[in-house]
């Protein structure tokens, strides 16, 4: 009777997790597109528009490159094969995230950025990047979700550790 309730609450934790990651994912994917999309609308390329003087700006940046405009001279073609190869690699070690609700809306928050990036990808041959904080090169919310979801990833990993 104990293994029956058991599989049953691994079943319902599957099915939150799934959910968490999901809802992340998306979340994550339409605030890239529609930052993007505001955000090209308000700001001319390569224009800027002070938000918060010294502190926060929307400069808008078409990002040919991969991280923080990193290899430029990358046909699109290699630039997206490492993008897919990335998202493979993070589904196919999905069992080895963390089951914890932290650890899934990072996975899906990481997975729903990088799908906003490479969506931008194949939409127009770049990356809109428009969040400029002056001390750090421009980005976007999809980056945002990435950084963001990758420590959700780590924090639920070492909470894992220290319990197990």
């Amino acid at each position: 009777m104990q293994g029956a309730r058991r599989a049953a609450a691994r079943r319902r934790a599957l099915t939150t997790g799934a959910w968490a990651a999901g809802t992340a994912g998306v979340l994550g994917f339409a605030c890239s597109l529609a930052g993007a999309s505001e955000v090209s609308r308000l700001v001319p390329v390569g224009g800027t528009r002070v938000l918060i003087p010294h502190l926060l700006a929307l400069t808008l940046v078409h990002n040919r490159g991969i991280a923080f405009g990193l290899l430029t001279r990358l046909s699109p073609g290699a630039t997206m094969a490492i993008a897919l190869t990335v998202l493979a690699v993070l589904f196919y070690n999905r069992t080895a995230w963390p089951a914890a609700r932290a650890g899934q809306w990072g996975f899906g928050l990481i997975v729903g950025g990088a799908l906003g990036n490479i969506f931008d990808r194949l939409r127009f041959g770049y990356v809109i990047d428009y969040v400029d904080v002056h001390v750090w090169p421009v980005f976007n919310l999809a980056d945002a979700a990435i950084v963001v979801g990758a420590g959700a990833l780590v924090a639920a990993s070492l909470v894992g550790r220290r319990r197990g």
